[in-house]
């Protein structure tokens, strides 16, 4: 029995229909009811680790709350605190915190540690930022009259469907630790990536690169958070493409 936590995010709606189509007995953890994709849900909230954890040969941790200080952790207490002892934690988490000061990375970073001093076998996957994030990003700075985005910022964007396969592979296998981190096939600066973002949407906007303050911009700056080698196959071209065309109307 697999579960994953964040199961319906990014993430863990690519990753639950592979581990399903593998043969793996699925079962996910969600705050709202849930159906579909050949998954079991449950209802519960993780930080009070809810008792199906329990039941677990594996789970794959990908919940998280960037945007509430705290949550990560809690959450991460109430899994260690209900999971079996032999159970097999997977855990997704981003490429670069070991240095950097941007306070989610360094939450990363703490729920790491937890997970590798649990006594738990476990497997860690860090990533860099999904397409589907960077996206987001800037389809929200485009909607003002001026598109505004950080300067001389280096992005490694890499497909969330590809870090689920990757996931699947370990949550498939024994444990494996720390294992290298999967990053995109290319690293182009913020700006080029919106260049090219109004070039594919169509959207036309004054680019205007804004030198953020602060510990945490000059890192993103100094590209901490870049995987060393590239990885991943669909380019950054590519993503907007196809995010264009799944979402026209069909005829």
């Amino acid at each position: 029995m697999i579960i994953v936590t964040g199961a319906s995010g990014t993430l863990g709606t690519p990753l639950t229909p592979l581990l399903a189509r593998a043969g793996a007995d699925v079962h996910g953890l969600s705050r709202r009811p849930r159906r579909g994709d050949g998954v079991t849900w449950h209802l519960g909230d993780l930080a009070e680790g809810p008792s199906v954890l329990g039941e677990a040969d594996t789970i794959v941790h990908l919940a998280s709350d960037p945007f509430k200080k705290g949550a990560d952790i809690a959450q991460a207490r109430g899994l260690l605190k209900a999971a079996r002892p032999d159970a097999h934690l997977v855990f997704i988490s981003i490429v670069g915190i070991d240095r950097h000061p941007y306070f989610y990375y360094r939450t990363k970073l703490a729920v790491e540690h937890m997970i590798e001093s649990s006594g738990r076998p476990y497997t860690i996957l860090r990533a860099t930022q999904f397409h589907e994030f960077v996206a987001r990003f800037l389809d929200a700075m485009s909607r003002g009259p001026a598109f505004v985005v950080p300067s001389s910022t280096p992005c490694q964007p890499v497909a969330a469907a590809e870090v689920a396969a990757r996931l699947a592979e370990l949550a498939l296998a024994d444990p494996a630790g720390r294992v290298p981190d999967l990053g995109g096939p290319e690293v182009h600066d913020i700006r080029h990536l919106a260049r090219t973002y109004m070039e594919i949407t169509g959207k036309r906007r004054p680019l205007i690169p804004v030198r953020l303050p602060g510990k945490a911009a000059r890192a993103f700056r100094e590209g901490m958070h870049l995987a060393a080698e590239p990885g991943g196959s669909q380019t950054w071209p590519e993503f907007l493409t196809g995010r264009l065309l799944s979402s026209a109307p069909r005829l």
